[in-house]
């Protein structure tokens, strides 16, 4: 469990001198996320990495993280790798296969019983390949790599797309799919196109009831979920300084939100407290050694407009508390516009659940702040109008608040305390009567909001505003509540107005726990036995993908032209179908079902061109597939937002899909499909997504000369015989067109073990 001190000693040696030199090679200042990113440059990749936001380049990271639902297909694809043990530092978190209904203890029961045999898998494999593993109620994967692993300077890659939340100890953290992990796990580099950078520098202080949640609510409606694609996004400034360390965390969190590759801040005094605190005073005296690495050099910050691509300024003295939503993070509302914009827009104004907890708001003074906020309206005697559940970020944080009587308080207003995990963030919440899909209205201090993603239920609006926040519109009970102007009336019918939430950065007393929850792996693993049952239901060994023929690809049928916000929720729905993360054959029963049709507005219904009839799309896939009848998907902007989940990549391609050809993708799920050998294409003119029609055939015109930097021609023949040539970029370079040639990047892995 114990973080390795003397692997960090030798990154700061090499950050080091990797920077001096780097420094001197492009002949200026060098911001943070230059300087990790130079360090960690893979062995004789270093003169492509001068040339920003153009080159993909290789990287050689310090550690994986995979949580459990990805973890499965990650690690399942490891064992074909052909390695006895992993190259790099690696964990496994048991955070998402544990669903919120009664609270804790019953909760992880049920997990540990239906989900025993994926426990048992990730536990014996991690034991197997010396990968540290931590079992089912131990926290969420980004609190307890917080917490233990993440260092200021360092790199590492999680199968998840939060993973970013390890920018709030400086370090670079980026979410990937699980092959990416497989890669690293392997000994071999990982591959980035090298990022352009955004700025936000953060003048003033947060004070009264805005919290570093309002940072990240408020650059997610300045950019949009898109508007930080293919970028690094560096915080800076009086304001950033003065921030918690897990506050900085919250903000990194959610820059997945804005599509941002990763997001940081620079080695400060919150980041020494916080290390301090959690036992690794020995990071500490070796980061202040190299302290001047670890942040920008200072004419960067003196004169950030000449060094970042995009610079946003955001006065925290004057931000207001914010709340986004509904169904998209990136839809902000100041507390004092919301009674307006509600009424103008019809969400419902009764508020029904107030949630506090997930990976991006789960930190002891996270729950300090919300728990001064209950103990008022406690102390009044003010009912809470909403319901009212918790889910604290690790064991180690539900100890600590447990002792300092925070849990008891929570309960005290009748809060459901749910597991140490994901819960309702990811959809693992059996809410009562969600399945009457009712329009109601929640709040919680999650990152996402997209529709069903919480409880299942499309009418369910959902709002992202901070833990303080939350308590406050839980208390009240109306979306409309504004805690700065508005008082409540307690039970006895007497006004009572709340004050401004506080509480400490970090435990008095310091953090405790009993059992962390961690199994370390066995020193010799050779004699580990990993069983995957041939008639599971939950986990299946993979067959590697067919390799390219090395012809044209003709004859292919349309399976689905996506209309819209077309997000990994829609591609590979969370929720119920987490049980099937291991087991490929069964996942796919939910390929795009969550899509629209843009033919005819309908989720789960599509044509199939072999019978006439519509069809939900994984049984018109399966019978294109049956008939040897390869296929394409259509899609807009953005396509594939949200989570690291390959298996949005890996489904298609086990269907059949041979090319997604877009008008533009979200970085993570780009990557997953060149990894799992499929043609991620986008339009060379976005107006060519009008031309698709619901009977098309494509035919590949040049397909047979794959290469870098070279346009591919489609021919889209329409049922009445006239015909649309469509020309569609890619971003391959000479190794993915490797990967595509080979099946998969896996394929490649295996056939150089």
């Amino acid at each position: 469990m114990a973080f390795d001190i003397e692997m960090i000693k030798k990154v700061y040696d090499n950050m080091a001198t990797r920077v001096d030199a780097a420094r001197k090679i492009v002949g200026r200042p060098l911001t943070l996320t230059e300087k990790i990113l130079y360090s960690h440059l893979w062995d004789g990749t270093a003169s492509k990495a001068f040339s920003r936001g153009v080159d993909y380049v290789d990287f050689a990271p310090d550690r994986v993280a995979c949580q459990d639902a990805t973890a499965q297909m990650a690690l399942l694809q490891f064992m074909h790798a052909g390695k006895s043990k992993v190259a790099v530092p690696t964990t496994v978190h048991c955070d998402h296969l544990i669903q919120a209904k009664v609270g804790a203890s019953t909760d992880l029961q049920v997990a540990n019983t239906q989900s025993k045999e994926v426990f048992d898998f990730l536990s014996s494999v991690s034991n197997k390949y010396g990968i540290g593993f931590w079992k089912p109620g131990s926290g969420i994967i980004h609190q307890i790599v917080l917490e233990n692993y993440a260092f200021p300077g360092g790199m590492m890659i999680g199968t998840d797309s939060h993973t970013v939340n390890a920018g709030g100890l400086g370090m670079l953290a980026i979410g990937v799919g699980g092959a990416d992990a497989v890669d690293v796990m392997s000994g071999m580099s990982w591959e980035l196109k090298f990022p352009k950078l955004i700025g936000v520098k953060l003048t003033g202080k947060l004070s009264g009831w805005t919290a570093p949640k309002d940072v990240i609510l408020k650059v997610a409606d300045i950019l949009t979920v898109k508007g930080g694609t293919g970028a690094v996004v560096e915080y800076f400034g009086e304001g950033a300084t003065s921030m918690s360390c897990t506050g900085k965390g919250t903000i990194c969190n959610m820059g997945a939100e804005i599509g941002a590759t990763t997001s940081t801040f620079g080695y400060d005094d919150s980041m020494r407290r916080y290390l301090t605190a959690t036992d690794r005073q020995d990071v500490v005296d070796a980061a202040d050694k190299v302290a001047s690495y670890l942040t920008a050099d200072p004419e960067v910050y003196a004169n950030p407009e000449q060094y970042f691509d995009q610079l946003i300024e955001i006065n925290l003295s004057e931000l207001e508390p914010h709340i986004n939503g509904p169904f998209t993070p990136d839809r902000g509302t100041p507390v004092s516009k919301m009674k307006e914009e509600a009424a103008a827009n019809g969400w419902p104004i009764k508020v029904e659940w107030g949630l506090i907890g997930s990976c991006t708001n789960s930190s002891y003074e996270d729950m300090a702040r919300a728990v001064s906020i209950v103990n008022q309206a406690v102390e009044h005697g003010i009912t809470p109008k909403a319901e009212f559940g918790i889910n604290p970020g690790s064991e180690q944080i539900r100890y600590t608040i447990e002792r300092d009587g925070m849990i008891a308080a929570f309960e005290k207003m009748g809060t459901k305390v749910f597991t140490n995990a994901c819960g309702p963030c990811i959809g693992q919440w059996d809410r009562e009567g969600a399945n009457k899909e009712e329009k109601n209205t929640i709040v919680h201090s999650f990152n996402r909001n997209f529709s069903k993603r919480a409880d299942g239920n499309p009418n369910t609006h959902a709002f992202v505003t901070s833990p303080e926040m939350v308590a406050a519109l839980a208390i009240s009970g109306r979306l409309d509540f504004n805690p700065l102007t508005d008082t409540l009336l307690n039970d006895n019918g007497e006004p009572v107005k709340l004050i401004a939430p506080f509480g400490d950065e970090l435990p008095k007393r310091g953090f405790d726990v009993e059992d962390a929850g961690f199994q370390a792996p066995a020193e010799d693993g050779s004699n580990v036995q990993v069983n995957v049952n041939p008639t599971s239901d939950r986990l299946q060994l993979l067959a590697p993908f067919d390799a390219w023929d090395g012809q044209n690809i003709t004859g292919a049928k349309l399976l689905i032209k996506a209309f819209g916000k077309c997000t990994t929720d829609h591609i590979s729905m969370a929720g119920p179908w987490l049980r099937f993360r291991g087991h490929l054959d069964n996942i796919s029963n939910n390929m795009l079902i969550g899509a629209v049709n843009a033919f005819n507005q309908k989720t789960n219904s599509v044509k199939n061109q072999l019978t006439g009839a519509y069809d939900g799309v994984p049984a018109v896939a399966r019978a294109y597939k049956a008939a040897g009848i390869p296929s394409v998907v259509v899609g807009d902007h953005n396509y594939g937002e949200g989570s690291s989940r390959e298996h949005a990549a890996m489904e298609p391609r086990f269907l059949g899909v041979k090319a997604v050809l877009v008008k533009s993708f979200a970085r993570i799920h780009e990557t997953n499909l060149k990894k799992q050998g499929l043609l991620g294409l986008t339009f060379a003119n976005e107006a060519d997504y009008d031309k698709i029609q619901e009977d098309d055939t494509i035919n590949f015109i040049d397909l047979v000369d794959f290469a870098p930097g070279k346009p591919l021609t489609l021919e889209f023949v329409h049922a009445d015989g006239s015909k649309d040539i469509v020309l569609a970029n890619h971003s391959y370079n000479e190794s993915q067109i490797g990967w595509y040639k080979a099946g998969s990047a896996l394929n490649l892995i295996a056939a150089n073990a």
